[in-house]
């Protein structure tokens, strides 16, 4: 299956750890395109539609417990292959600039890299379900994990993983990031709000041609 980028509208995307500043920044940025007159879609992963918030509550709560890395993983994928074609593609068809708050990159970091199972087979799942869309444009909010686990109290089941855990999201979140520089940006997200948003803007800038002028 080859790759799906978006060739007229734009499908953009943040990742990064916990605690990177993500809802911080997708404000600021929908906040920015909209003053610019483009239409604009923010939603989330998991979680981003009704049966979604359902697979978010068994994924994210405390009460869930253990479960096994393959369950927890199938999860995420029936999440994401719900939210491509329930929401996603939908609001591009309809000439929205859709902005979500992770994707296909945590589940490869978070479930592949984190929990340490087979990142090419789970690949090859998620690619699936999101038949191969693939944002135009990733930025990476790259963090310390033990600086942005430490910027908010109490933690879900994934963020209650142990600090090794979230050394080997953080690593895979910057190996995506090398392989394909075209379509990837890391920005340090230790910096103040709004230094980090004046380069958000600078990356997204150029891709705001596929929507057109407003």
């Amino acid at each position: 299956m080859d790759p799906l980028f978006v060739e007229t509208g734009l499908f953009l995307c943040l990742e990064g750890g916990e605690g990177a500043g993500k809802s911080t920044q997708a404000a600021l940025l929908v906040d920015w395109l909209e003053s610019l007159g483009h239409p604009v879609l923010l939603t989330r992963e998991p979680g981003g539609t009704e049966v979604g918030k359902i697979l978010r509550g068994i994924v994210l709560s405390n009460d869930t417990g253990e479960l096994s890395p393959r369950t927890e993983a199938l999860i995420y994928a029936a999440d994401k292959a719900e939210h491509v074609d329930r929401v996603v593609l939908p609001a591009l068809d309809d000439g929205s600039i859709v902005l979500t708050d992770r994707y296909v990159d945590s589940t490869l970091a978070y479930q592949g890299a984190g929990r340490e199972i087979g990142i090419a087979e789970l690949e090859a799942v998620a690619r699936w379900a999101t038949s191969d869309l693939r944002p135009n444009l990733t930025i990476v909010l790259d963090v310390d994990p033990a600086v942005g686990l430490a910027r908010f109290e109490g933690a879900d089941r994934i963020e209650a993983e142990p600090l090794e855990f979230h050394q080997r999201v953080r690593q895979h979140f910057l190996d995506l990031a090398a392989v394909d520089p075209a379509h990837y940006l890391v920005l340090d997200a230790s910096r103040p709000a709004e230094d980090i948003h004046r380069d958000v803007r600078a990356a997204v800038e150029p891709w705001l041609t596929q929507v057109g002028a407003r």
